[in-house]
């Protein structure tokens, strides 16, 4: 056996490759889950991150803002500077000192450093392990500024106390640039302690926040205070950020549930592919088995009456040589049929392949075709045939619709128990020509109507097959019709025979 034998005759492993499809597929999705699950956690610390940063920087803007008024203010009313003690020449400033000063009508801010500016003086007060310590740790230069910004606030809030509401404004607005539109609420607290420590006191300074906000249960507060000894500080309450990452993840979201989807749909489509390749492979093997019985009888048939008149002197009596080569002449013709409906299966997908419509009483085919049927039968048959009008005429190829009501004929006979009762319609309806082929056999069960017009499909009947056949006949049926530019139906019940429909409009054209 060939090669190309060989891999027709396998068969596919369809279950242990469904098996891979539908794990890797699981695994697919839960990589997914798992990578949409840190994702969300992420987006939920850095909106946390980003909350607390957004208190600090208003802080800072306000701060700011404070300095930019007292120094308005120092054109009506005296000096206010604020100086950092910096200079280009200095090379290194190991301390800061906030010193405030009143000069007459003066109100002076100095920050005073201290400079040094012997480098190998500098080295030699760094050891490696604070070193090691201070770059081995992460957000060092954040926490420095936080540090630098709480000691603004000593020496500045002497002069004017921090502007709650520009506070609010501020933090508005940063928030709006983070894109976080959430509801809040902002209190100044103020916490203190008696001067013997006998109880600790909370005062509210102030209340702002989105109008109409009232924080639920579920409410949470981030707090930010100012100064060195967490006394002063701010309380940001607002709902979970859950909901608000949910949005902000909508398009991942989307084109996660996109992608996984598509993938579903192609996992699916390649097992139903696969289980269908696997069923059209059981055909083919039962269109084989079958073919090769079929074909193997009517050879054997005539071999059997060729040889009887060629050795055993039947020629002699005309009578049997007569019937001998009768027999030898319907088993040729039997074989002839089987190669012509394969034939014309395979013609049919070639570019080549055309049909030769003409016009003509549908009776010329269907009064051949009844006696034909009738003397080939091996059982009773009754075929009535009613045409209206009576000269009813049909455009389509004589041969190919021939053959396609032998088929539905010769289907109805040998689905018949007992006699053989085939009634043919062939009415006008509208502008189509309707052929009706019925029969009162075994039928077809509803769930395997949809399969009974596809290549080599045979309605099971248990592990024997009563009626020999190849699985063609009604996909020549089929193929045909549709050529034609018709449509052909079935209705079927079992045990209340079936029926075959065939609509071809009046005139083809090629």
């Amino acid at each position: 056996m060939g090669e190309g034998s060989k891999f027709a005759s396998m068969k596919l492993p369809s279950k242990p490759i469904a098996l891979v499809v539908v794990l890797s597929l699981a695994a697919i999705f839960a990589y997914q889950a798992y990578w949409l699950v840190n994702l969300y956690h992420t987006q939920c610390r850095e909106t946390e991150h980003d909350l607390t940063e957004a208190l600090r920087l208003s802080d800072y803007n306000e701060i700011i803002l404070r300095v930019d008024r007292l120094d308005q203010d120092s054109t009506q009313h005296g000096e206010v500077s604020v100086s950092a003690g910096y200079n280009n020449t200095t090379p290194y400033v190991e301390s800061r000192t906030i010193i405030t000063e009143q000069r007459g009508d003066s109100t002076i801010i100095n920050l005073q450093q201290q400079e040094v500016k012997d480098t190998a003086a500098i080295d030699a007060s760094l050891h490696t392990d604070d070193m090691d310590f201070l770059f081995g740790r992460k957000n060092t230069m954040q926490e420095l500024a936080g540090y630098f910004q709480r000691g603004l606030h000593v020496g500045l809030d002497i002069i004017r106390d921090p502007d709650f509401q520009t506070y609010d404004s501020l933090l508005r607005d940063e928030l709006r640039r983070l894109e976080l539109d959430i509801p809040y609420r902002l209190t100044y607290l103020h916490r203190g302690t008696k001067t013997d420590s006998s109880y600790t006191y909370v005062d509210t300074l102030g209340i702002r926040g989105t109008a109409g906000y009232i924080p639920s249960a579920r409410a949470k507060t981030y707090e930010y205070s100012y100064d060195l000894h967490d006394k002063w500080l701010y309380l940001f309450t607002t709902e979970p950020i859950h909901s608000l990452v949910i949005r902000q993840m909508a398009g991942i979201l989307a084109t996660s549930a996109v992608i996984l989807l598509v993938l579903g749909f192609s996992f699916w489509y390649l097992i139903r592919i696969l289980l269908r390749q696997r069923t059209l492979e059981e055909m083919k093997d039962d269109f084989t088995n079958n073919m090769t019985h079929e074909l193997k009888t009517p050879i054997a048939v005539a071999y059997a009456a060729n040889d009887a008149l060629l050795n055993f002197g039947a020629d002699a009596d005309g009578e049997k040589r007569t019937r001998y080569l009768r027999i030898c002449q319907e088993q040729l013709a039997r074989s002839g049929g089987l190669v012509e409906q394969i034939l014309s299966l395979s013609m049919e997908r070639r570019k080549t392949f055309r049909l030769h419509p003409e016009t003509f009483p549908v009776a010329d085919i269907l009064a051949p075709l009844v006696e034909e049927h009738k003397l080939k039968a091996d059982k009773p048959v009754r075929i009535s045939v009613r045409l209206t009008p009576p000269g009813l005429t049909v455009t389509a190829d004589r041969t190919h619709l021939t053959n396609i009501v032998s088929n539905l004929i010769d289907n109805a006979i040998k689905y018949s128990n007992g006699q053989a009762e085939v009634e043919i319609e062939g009415r006008k309806e509208g502008e189509t020509i309707a052929l009706t082929v019925q029969d009162h056999g075994i039928g077809i069960p509803k769930d395997k109507l949809a399969h009974v017009f596809d290549k080599f499909y045979r309605v099971p009947t248990g592990n024997l097959h009563e009626v020999k056949g190849y699985g063609l006949g009604l996909y020549y049926v089929k193929t045909m019709v549709e050529r034609h530019g018709g449509t052909v139906e079935v209705e079927s019940e079992p045990g209340g025979g079936s029926k075959f429909i065939i609509k071809l409009r009046m005139e083809n054209e090629e």
